[in-house]
């Protein structure tokens, strides 16, 4: 089924996955020692929690985003966005042992009482590890990632064009989908970026690697994030972020500025040209410098370090 409607998120969807969730477990609990759900999109949770008392089993939950009474409102309206902060508090007091991927959303679950213990853990990185020196840069700015109102991807078009004042041969390269890609699309012809920054929507992997690893920079604009994983996948090959600065954006917290990337106070088309402007700066010292950056951070971001842990709370089970 399709997820997204005029830019947001439909309900039907996962309403008709959490009542399948239901559905299963009222038939199949017994067989489980853990169900292990993300929170999102909260329906399942429910249904899982609702078929807890026949089933018996351990309920762990990935908390990745916890939003905002104010986010909802701004996300949904008044209305809508009631009823999803109501949900969302309904699922934090469900009897559970919680995951979070990230400081910012730690506090949000403490200070909103979540029910069960919390573990934040770190690492999400599968790999490679090895990289080996940093590739010299192409002086072309990448974003990879879906085209929805919260990564804010069109933004990134005028700042390419403000950047091409410093930097001539400057290009762009945006990949993804999503509803938000007609706006790109037209922000391209608009700043006159035809054949400087390109859009060609999804690729395969070995292209988007190639891109990546010899990227200028990823320049990643979004509003809201819950982790920011592709900050990691760049810094693994030597690359850096740009990031924007921002209450929902939990990605800000794996930049170190001047580090492994620049961060960002707005999407203000000068000051992120601004911050990509000073990575190119940086040359390859600052590649570098964010290579280094992942190996001293890559035991603690790996995926096995929190696979262990959560390995752990099964065997409690």
């Amino acid at each position: 089924m399709e997820l997204y409607a005029h830019g947001r998120r439909r309900v039907l969807p996962p309403l008709l996955f959490g009542l399948g969730v239901l559905a299963h477990l009222l038939r199949h609990g017994k067989r489980y020692d853990v169900v292990h759900t993300a929170s999102f999109p909260y329906f399942s949770l429910l249904a899982a929690d609702a078929a807890r008392r026949r089933g018996r089993f351990r309920l762990l939950v990935d908390w990745h985003e916890v939003w905002t009474r104010d986010y909802w409102r701004e996300y949904l309206g008044a209305p809508g966005g009631w009823i999803g902060w109501r949900i969302q508090q309904v699922c934090l007091r469900v009897p559970q042992r919680a995951f979070c991927f990230s400081r910012l959303h730690e506090q949000r679950l403490l200070g909103l009482g979540i029910r069960g213990k919390l573990t934040r853990l770190e690492g999400q990185y599968l790999g490679p590890f090895e990289t080996g020196e940093p590739r010299p840069a192409r002086m072309v700015a990448v974003f990879a990632g879906r085209h929805i109102p919260e990564k804010r991807v069109p933004a990134l078009v005028p700042a390419l064009a403000a950047a091409r004042e410093k930097i001539p041969n400057l290009g762009g390269e945006i990949y993804g989908d999503g509803p938000e890609r007609t706006k790109v699309l037209a922000a391209i012809h608009e700043c006159g970026l035809d054949g400087a920054v390109v859009a060609p929507g999804f690729v395969d992997s070995a292209v988007l690697e190639e891109s990546l690893a010899s990227a200028l920079c990823l320049v990643l604009p979004s509003q809201r994030e819950g982790y920011g994983l592709v900050v990691i996948e760049a810094a693994a090959r030597g690359v850096p972020v740009v990031v924007v600065d921002g209450p929902d954006n939990a990605a800000v917290e794996l930049v170190e500025d001047g580090s492994n990337g620049e961060i960002a106070t707005s999407v203000d088309p000068y000051e992120l040209a601004g911050a990509i402007v000073r990575i190119a700066d940086g040359g390859a010292e600052l590649r570098q410098s964010a290579a280094d950056w992942f190996r001293r951070n890559a035991d603690r971001l790996s995926f096995e370090s929190s696979f262990v842990r959560v390995l752990e709370s099964y065997a409690e089970a």
